[in-house]
């Protein structure tokens, strides 16, 4: 890491006296130090400290500190001063019309990157991780790129939902779009209309977590406390819905039973049984997720299985107990807590499926879809 050092302290160097600072589309843009920019003359301080530390091996602290201060400069500077000015209201109400200044380029990428590595080593060596560096630098690693490519995006979108089509603070127009009533209404319940979004998409998440659950629970008990041929065959069968692509059995439900689908045409023809869109909606929706997901309830509950001994069950069979007495005051409890984890992993990814109420939900609205019309369909909201 010594000898490191220096290649890192080159690099940052270079970040601010050599290479562009800003991303500008016509490729014109001066390094740090030369932009005539005050507020970037203080990057320069961090990476003065990390070079005292070169000569001075003891003061491996600073390093931590010039890393950290050098990222906390960078983002106060890049997000207090942006394209029009000010990045803040308050700063353009206390300080005026203030500067301007365009988007991050590669000098800000490089200089970024020196400081989390001078952060890596200065915490490694103060015993953090048991001083592995590299543990340390992709610890930073991760929650640096989740924080810019995650966290950052969601609360731009969630600060978003609390202005208006001005920019203004607007909490009053947030509520009104987060209570509204096609999102928690009843009118199913106390009137003629149908529920919010919300509740359709609860209801169908505890659907699919309950028939997953059971489904997984039977063919657990079926590949692991049966005879059955092909037990191999079982189990590739149940990966082969995980690794598929997430609209496959919508599609295929829809070939299957849609108004001009294989099966529902040969009812028509054979058994007189006229064409309808009942595999559209609510039915649909849950046959599909219901058959996406079992899978993953059945590897959790196999793997339960797995860990609980044969021997209680025979036992309990040894003192003439009945197959589903067994099952209830032996097998069921143990298996609890897999239940649980398997009905809550149906219920998460019923919430979460997009692929499957786009494809085949029909009107049948859920949360999901909505939020992605809202955001990035037709209504930009």
């Amino acid at each position: 890491m010594r000898r490191a050092l220096p290649a890192w302290l080159a690099f940052g160097w270079s970040s601010i006296l050599l290479v562009p600072w800003y991303g500008l589309d016509d490729g014109v843009s001066k390094p740090a130090l030369f932009a005539g920019h005050a507020w970037l003359l203080p990057l320069a301080a961090p990476l003065l400290a990390a070079t005292w530390t070169a000569v001075a091996p003891r003061q491996q602290r600073l390093l931590a500190i010039a890393g950290a201060s050098g990222l906390a400069w960078l983002v106060i500077e890049a997000f207090a001063i942006v394209q029009h000015g000010w990045g803040s209201a308050w700063l353009t109400v206390l300080l005026g019309q203030g500067p301007r200044q365009p988007a991050l380029g590669w000098g800000a990428v490089l200089y970024a990157t020196v400081c989390a590595l001078l952060l890596a080593r200065g915490l490694a060596s103060q015993g953090l991780c048991k001083g592995d560096m590299f543990v340390v630098g992709a610890l930073l690693a991760v929650v640096g790129l989740t924080t810019v490519f995650v966290f950052y995006p969601v609360v731009c979108i969630l600060l978003s939902a609390l202005r208006d089509n001005d920019g203004s603070f607007a909490p009053a127009v947030f509520a009104q779009k987060l209570f509204s009533g096609s999102i928690w209404g009843v009118s199913c319940v106390t009137g003629d209309g149908t529920c919010g979004v919300a509740w359709h998409t609860v209801a169908l998440a505890v659907l699919v977590g309950l028939l997953t659950t059971l489904l997984g629970l039977a063919f657990a008990l079926v590949a692991n406390r049966t005879r059955l041929p092909l037990k191999p065959l079982l189990r590739a069968l149940t990966i082969l819905p995980v690794i598929t692509p997430p609209f496959v059995i919508g599609l295929a439900l829809i070939l299957l039973f849609g108004r001009a689908g294989m099966v529902t045409i040969w009812l028509a023809d054979v058994l007189d049984i006229p064409r309808s869109r009942w595999i559209y909606g609510m039915p649909g929706i849950s046959i599909a997720q219901v058959l996406a997901f079992t899978p993953i309830a059945f590897l959790i509950l196999v793997g339960m299985l797995n860990g609980i001994s044969p021997t209680l069950e025979e036992a309990s069979r040894t003192l003439r107990a009945s197959p589903w007495r067994t099952f209830r005051t032996v097998t069921w409890p143990l298996l609890r807590p897999g239940l649980t984890n398997a009905f809550l992993i149906g219920f998460v990814e019923s919430l979460a499926d997009f692929a499957n109420p786009l494809v085949i939900g029909g009107n049948f609205a859920v949360l999901s879809t909505d939020i992605f019309f809202a955001v990035v369909g037709a209504a930009h909201d």
